[in-house]
């Protein structure tokens, strides 16, 4: 009931409705437990303002595309460090007649872009070239994504979906604590990366929660967006200002690579989960959906329920189901356009088997055993995912990124965005990490016009045929074990969603060779018998940001945010 009172209080526009909601559910112990309740509709995301601005589409008639478009550019005001319009966007959706679908909004090198442009001549990594800078970003794709499913699926009129965002940046909006720490962090990558004084760095005094923030050039560039569509970014004065800024900085991107970009429809992958589910989630050039479901496959053969949440047993095999998958990550996984991903072997049951037939259950398998790699470190990332859906039942599942936080720190000046670096999501060489720890070979080698290789596994499960969750999560490499165990703790630990998403992490990526875990998620008998078997554990301060929806048995959606990693809120009506 605190929760309820709280959300009262912050959210007068839907309270009532709220009120409503929860005193016409069955009186239980775990409700109590729960997130947001809602009848008519629901959007999960990173931010609060966000999220009440898809609600608000959503109650003036709008489908759960329109709050998708209208959340996502209301994220790239609001929530600057991930949101944005010069990164990039994934989409999986389910709607009410159980069609399925995606659409990849993933960025695209250069045309000028080549295997070696991050080495020295020696042909040795250049330290964070391919991380700040310039050189560092890849051609946009989540505006065009934006504007393709809208033309596709979307009700409302498309200035109607992009006015909030533009009313934002105008206006201002309030920083949150942790907002204000980020810019303050960030000050000085800002005031490299940059050649001319850039409002997010105050010179006067660090940022402090309740400060006031414009984005007036922002504001500009989304009235473009929102009288021209499409042409808005990638044409006319918005492109000029790109290139120009681009030219200054010593970056490859031309009027040509803005132009020609476009998102490309692909179709979801799929399994099976025990009898009762399905699991739908993103085609790569994302590795998150493949990775996903041979995590879910490999599940299937282990009593995890019997075992218990956070048990060494339990925690023991899922690290080493999700080792063989980064393994075969680094070595099948790239763009389907310029690389043959085997995407059929990778989800064919009997090769997953097959692959996890050497785990052992008392004993950790050595890395080299499953795959040789050096890899020594991971660092932070900034991504955000939001989760909607309607009263109809349509449910959206997007990700969109910069890549690290604030992307490659520069904005276009006369633009007020800010730059992706995704261009470090290649393999800039190969068997050689990018900032997740992630390794790759040549089916993630630059390539001119090639999109790099995600992590981003925005993902909707079915149940007995019918809509059951919508979820996914920020966090690089770590994304996809964070998706994959909050199912696990609906499916199989019979959490709540709120429960699930609020529940400590772990995380393996099968380099480096040792086991992220949350502060205070295990027992020391728990990690006494984890590191007899072999295991290093390194404690962490968070593991990703998980924004989700579960659709209850009485037809009600309950709305997740990560409310204990973010300053998320997930409102409804």
């Amino acid at each position: 009931m605190l929760y309820l009172v709280i959300m009262l209080k912050k959210y007068t526009l839907f309270a009532w409705v709220l009120v409503f909601a929860v005193a016409c559910q069955p009186i239980s112990k775990q409700l109590e437990n729960r997130g947001t309740l809602a009848k008519n509709g629901l959007v999960s995301s990173a931010h609060p303002l966000a999220s009440q601005v898809g609600v608000e589409i959503l109650k003036k008639g709008g489908n759960a595309a329109d709050a998708t478009v209208a959340t996502f550019f209301a994220l790239s005001v609001v929530y600057p460090r991930a949101g944005n319009i010069a990164g990039s966007a994934f989409v999986v959706y389910r709607l009410d007649n159980g069609d399925i679908g995606s659409i990849d909004g993933r960025e695209k090198a250069p045309s000028k872009g080549h295997r070696d442009m991050f080495l020295d001549k020696d042909g040795n990594v250049i330290k964070d070239l391919s991380l700040i800078g310039h050189l560092a970003v890849g051609v946009p794709g989540s505006v065009d994504a934006m504007v393709e499913m809208h033309k596709k699926l979307g009700k409302l009129a498309w200035k109607d979906l992009i006015q909030p965002a533009i009313d934002l940046a105008n206006n201002g909006f309030k920083l949150t604590k942790r907002e204000a720490e980020s810019l303050n962090s960030t000050k000085e990558s800002f005031k490299k990366a940059n050649r001319y004084p850039i409002h997010l760095v105050r010179e006067d005094r660090p940022w402090q929660e309740g400060d006031i923030v414009f984005y007036k050039e922002l504001a500009k560039v989304l009235e473009r967006i929102r009288d021209n569509g499409r042409d808005g970014f990638y044409k006319g004065e918005t492109a000029d200002l790109f290139v120009r800024e681009m030219e200054k900085g010593k970056g490859i991107i031309t009027k040509e690579d803005l132009a020609n970009y476009k998102a490309i429809w692909r179709t979801p992958v799929k399994t099976p989960y025990k009898k009762d589910y399905q699991i739908i989630s993103m085609p790569p050039p994302s590795s998150g959906g493949i990775a996903l479901l041979q995590l879910m496959q490999g599940t299937e053969n282990y009593p995890f329920r019997k075992w218990g949440f956070l048990n060494s047993q339990t925690i023991h095999t899922m690290t080493e189901l999700e080792r063989r998958v980064y393994a075969d990550r680094a070595t099948h996984l790239g763009d389907p356009d310029f690389y043959k991903v085997p995407v059929e072997m990778l989800l064919n049951p009997a090769y997953n088997k097959k692959r996890n037939e050497s785990i052992n259950s008392n004993q950790k398998t050595p890395s080299t055993a499953i795959k040789e790699g050096n890899v020594r470190a991971i660092e932070s990332v900034e991504t955000t995912h939001f989760s909607v859906v309607d009263k109809e039942g349509n449910a959206f599942s997007i990700t969109t990124t910069l890549n690290g936080n604030f992307g490659s720190k520069v904005m276009v000046e006369g633009g007020g965005f800010l730059l992706n670096n995704e261009m470090d999501d290649f393999s800039v060489k190969a068997g050689v990490p990018n900032q997740f720890g992630a390794v790759g070979g040549e089916a993630n080698a630059i390539e001119a016009n090639k999109r790099m290789l995600s992590s981003m596994t925005p993902s909707i499960v079915e149940k007995n045929n019918d809509l059951f969750m919508v979820v996914g999560s920020p966090g690089g490499t770590t994304i996809i074990t964070t998706v994959y165990q909050v199912i696990i703790n609906v499916i199989e630990h019979q959490m709540t969603m709120q429960q699930a998403v609020n529940a400590k992490r772990f995380h393996h990526q099968w380099q480096p060779d040792l086991i992220l875990m949350e502060k205070g998620a295990i027992a020391d008998s728990v990690k006494i018998r984890l590191q007899s078997m072999g295991h290093v554990i390194n404690e962490i301060g968070g593991l990703g940001k998980v924004d989700a929806i579960l659709r209850l048995p009485n037809g009600m959606y309950e709305g997740a945010s990560d409310l204990t990693r973010s300053d998320g809120a997930a409102l409804g009506y």
